[in-house]
């Protein structure tokens, strides 16, 4: 699609009868663009940029329907460029090219800059990218790029650090009403009609559009065809239409690592109920429940450790019988492993005490292994020393001998430090009856 910024704003009210109720309603103005007021809000210098056609190219990271196919069309018309639009999903270097000749022509004939809207641009390699680069450069183009990924993960530091990241958020209940009654009272095909949600019916609709302002619309408008004139559209017409909530997650993106983050979280944090709220979501999108118990596995060791060391057994079995059992089944066993580990007591010391001691290697020469310590299999290595000295615990009055087995020199900090929570209190008891230990040497 190619336009000019003014050319699309005023291209959109007057199309024929056929284009979705979101496309319809996309706004002209800023004043009437929805939403984002953390980035736009009246007086805010992103705002006044764009107001003035001083933006420069820019990444819009935001989840689907938030409004960033309408804000890019809205910083063309702004700054009175000529619009180029493609989709990373079907285009190649090649269209970049294409457009990148026609810009120089364009410039040098009507002095006018061209503004290229490249919609999913994560779809783009980093050679794709790459070919962006010289023409953003030298004033060729002006991008604005749309994106549901993470840029700072799929876009690479050169195209970074010639466009400004802009975050945007899911629209809020109120955007979304907002934007439901103007649709019902401006568009040309839903006004004349005299429609009204029931207040039931627009609560499920703002609920279940979940901020993203192309499902509400187009589930309006649907549930609008099932409406005769004048009637109020009805909760059973709009559940009709939306069948669920929509859910909104990619098992490659943000959403995936924040809800494995938050479940993770939670069951560190001893919040059962936020545990299992995290873990239904996760199961609802459809997540691999493969994966969720393997971070459990993790977890049972890094934050539950030896204050539960269950914990570690209940996970292991969790993650063989996950995978003997499959959905929907392994629901049951993960919601047994995830509440079990949300209210064992928690201890980190042993992931702690690991980590000092590699660090201790990094940051010191390696003393050899104490002789009383090596192995001593042959008579020639007995008679070097090897073994000599070392007490069998087992051979002593309580199993234990008075004796410390690092290397000298690596008795400056304990590296495991039971705390007084769940098992390790029994631990902990047992250390402060053993009387300090006679150096290895």
């Amino acid at each position: 699609m190619t336009a000019t910024g003014s050319d699309l704003f005023d291209q959109a009210p007057h199309d024929p009868a056929g284009l979705p109720l979101a496309t319809r309603l996309r706004p002209r103005t800023l004043d009437e663009y929805a939403g984002q007021s953390h980035v736009l809000g009246p007086g805010s210098p992103l705002r006044k940029a764009l107001q003035e056609g001083r933006l420069g190219s820019l990444i819009l990271w935001a989840p689907p329907g938030c409004g960033k196919t309408t804000l890019a069309h809205l910083i063309a018309g702004a700054a009175g460029a000529h619009v180029e639009s493609l989709s990373a999903v079907a285009a190649g270097v090649a269209d970049v090219r294409r457009v990148a000749q026609a810009a120089v022509e364009r410039r040098r004939l009507h002095g006018r800059p061209t503004l290229l809207i490249l919609d999913e641009i994560h779809h783009f390699n980093r050679s794709q990218q790459d070919s962006l680069l010289g023409y953003l450069e030298d004033g060729t183009l002006t991008l604005v790029g749309a994106t549901t990924e993470n840029p700072f993960v799929t876009l690479a530091p050169a195209l970074l650090s010639r466009a400004r990241v802009i975050p945007l958020r899911p629209l809020t209940p109120v955007d979304l009403e907002g934007l439901i009654e103007r649709a019902l009272r401006v568009d040309r095909e839903l006004s004349p009609r005299n429609l009204a949600l029931e207040p039931e019916a627009r609560d499920h609709l703002v609920r279940s559009a979940d901020g993203d302002a192309r499902l509400a619309l187009n589930a309006l408008e649907s549930a609008a065809l099932m409406t005769p004139d004048g009637d109020p559209i009805t909760l059973a017409a709009v559940e009709a239409v939306l069948q669920r909530p929509a859910i909104r997650y990619d098992r490659k993106g943000d959403y995936h690592f924040d809800s494995i983050s938050a479940f993770i979280k939670s069951v560190r944090g001893s919040d059962s109920d936020a545990a299992l709220h995290y873990l239904a979501r996760m199961l609802e999108a459809g997540e691999d429940p493969r994966f969720i118990v393997r971070r459990l596995l993790i977890l049972a060791s890094e934050d539950v450790g030896n204050a539960e060391p269950q914990g570690l057994v209940v996970a292991s079995a969790a993650a063989q019988a996950v995978a003997m059992l499959g959905m929907p089944e392994a629901r049951i066993v993960l919601a047994q492993a995830t509440t079990f580990l949300a209210e064992a007591p928690k201890s980190n010391r042993a992931y702690l005490g690991i980590n000092r001691a590699m660090a201790d290697l990094k940051d010191r020469p390696w003393p050899p292994v104490p002789l009383p310590l090596r192995n001593a299999p042959t008579e020639g290595l007995k008679k070097l020393g090897h073994g000599q000295g070392y007490q069998n615990p087992h051979d002593a009055p309580g199993g234990w001998v008075n004796f410390d087995y690092l290397p000298p020199g690596f008795a400056s900090q304990p590296y495991y430090e039971p705390t007084d929570r769940g098992y390790e209190r029994r631990m902990q008891e047992r250390r402060e009856r053993q009387q300090p230990p006679t150096p290895c040497e």
